[in-house]
């Protein structure tokens, strides 16, 4: 199979403006310094950077929520649940975290437009100054016929158009700014793909057609083929693990780089598909879902798969309930996250494979056969563990140390994707790669508008 055409833009880890790019882009105006007849002292306030309200300093970082819903994006605070923000967007919409720790990227009409939370850190000697202001919608797009997945790792955000095979990598820090891509690529053949850059400038990419998916290729700093492997059908979802071991989903297991090497991990079933993972850079284990029906038309699977990008075993965790693609997610602590549909959000230890607990968290639910439809969803930030639920129109946050829900708020709207930041200074070591759902084949869902 023929490996990915390159058009990267000169000087990668650079990055340049350009004026067209086929990128509807309109930099935010920046904000004024600070008048002052005395200098600036190592105490002094630091200057927001930009923002299209008045910014307000704060005394720390101000994690913040948004949640789509139809008709627009509900942003709220992460620590006392109140709405802040309702910001109208048409249409259905994904949020993909941007990698800056304050922007999201909404997979939308005409492309991934930037939204801003309006919560955000400014870097000031040997420490920072936090700020908020008013969320906002701006006018910032990144072209897409069809927009994909977006994969935040390593001070990288990479972009993938399912409309065209164009991959775009943004420097994570300035991706709200409209910059160029300091790389791109096209793939052979426009399909749902997704790639990842490493720290090395390393890329890898999924290979595949309208039609089907087959494996993926690794390309070095300059767009030479260093690995590839067609051994991986139905390719799907990605994660980043410790020490940078990368892996993709098939239809009967995995794929893992890791080490400069393409391994593949076969399943225990002839079908045993790994669409969506969900991966922690404080664990070399990543947490997948599991499925073996190849001709159901809607799938409600009981176990998950966790994969050891160190070994490469494959071992399967039985729930007490089924869950959905929007069900997964890692903790602080690396702790494999799992909200069932028996309303329990189940915590496993991923080195022993062992359900520690079963938290209540909501009624008993069952899965919308559209994967479009809301069904709850759960998110892991700022040290706590936030749960939607559409049925009541409900956000619940829970604390994983406790095992309690320690805050609960009613929405005026049946919240559906579920995303967030932290309002600090990104560290840029986490991949959020599987907050997809499947295709319309085999599956029900699609990450950013799934239809594999």
């Amino acid at each position: 199979m023929p490996s990915p055409t390159p058009t990267r833009t000169p000087g990668a880890r650079h990055r340049h403006r350009l004026p067209a790019l086929a990128l509807a882009l309109t930099v935010p105006a920046a904000l004024s310094g600070c008048a002052s007849a005395e200098p600036a002292g190592e105490d002094a306030a630091a200057v927001p950077s930009e923002t299209s309200a008045q910014a307000t300093e704060a005394a720390a970082a101000t994690a913040r929520i948004a949640i789509t819903y139809d008709g627009g994006v509900a942003v709220l605070d992460a620590q006392t649940l109140e709405q802040v923000a309702d910001l109208p967007l048409d249409g259905f919409t994904r949020l993909n975290p941007a990698g800056d720790g304050r922007h999201l990227l909404a997979s939308t009409t005409g492309g991934f437009r930037a939204v801003d939370l309006g919560a955000w850190a400014e870097a000031h000697g040997d420490h920072h100054h936090f700020w908020t202001a008013e969320p906002r919608l701006t006018d910032v797009t990144y072209a897409a016929e069809e927009p994909g997945h977006v994969v935040v790792h390593g001070g990288r955000t990479v972009l993938f158009d399912d409309g065209t095979g164009q991959v775009s990598v943004l420097d994570s820090a300035h991706v709200a700014e409209g910059e160029a891509p300091a790389r791109e690529l096209t793939t052979p053949a426009a399909h749902h793909g997704v790639a990842v850059e490493l720290a090395d400038d390393t890329l890898l990419v999924t290979e595949g057609t309208e039609e089907s998916r087959s494996g993926v290729r690794v390309l070095d700093a300059d767009d030479r083929e260093i690995a590839a492997s067609d051994d991986c059908p139905g390719v799907h979802g990605e994660a980043v693990a410790a020490d940078e071991a990368v892996v993709v989903g098939c239809e009967d297991g995995i794929l893992v780089y890791a080490g400069g090497e393409l391994t593949k991990v076969q399943a225990p079933d002839d079908y045993g598909r790994i669409g969506n993972q969900a991966g922690s850079e404080e664990s070399p284990i990543v947490l997948g879902d599991y499925k073996t029906d190849p001709d159901a038309e809607l799938e409600r699977p009981t176990r998950v798969s966790l994969v050891d990008t160190r070994t490469g075993e494959l071992s399967l965790v039985d729930l007490p309930s089924s869950y959905t693609f929007r069900s997964l997610a890692r903790g602080d602590d690396g702790e494999a996250l799992v909200l069932g549909t028996d309303g329990a959000l189940h915590v496993i230890d991923p080195e022993s494979g062992k359900l520690s607990t079963s938290i209540p968290v909501l009624d008993a639910w069952e899965e919308p056969v559209e994967w479009q439809e809301p069904r709850p969803a759960v998110l892991a930030l700022d040290g706590s563990v936030y749960v939607t639920d559409p049925a009541t129109k409900s956000l619940h946050a829970v604390d994983l140390e406790s095992g309690e829900v320690w805050k609960s708020v009613q929405l005026d709207v049946a919240p559906n994707e579920i995303s967030g930041v932290s309002g600090d200074v990104e560290a840029h070591g986490e991949t959020h790669g599987a907050d997809e759902g499947d295709d319309h084949g085999s599956d029900e869902s699609h990450e950013s508008h799934d239809h594999e």
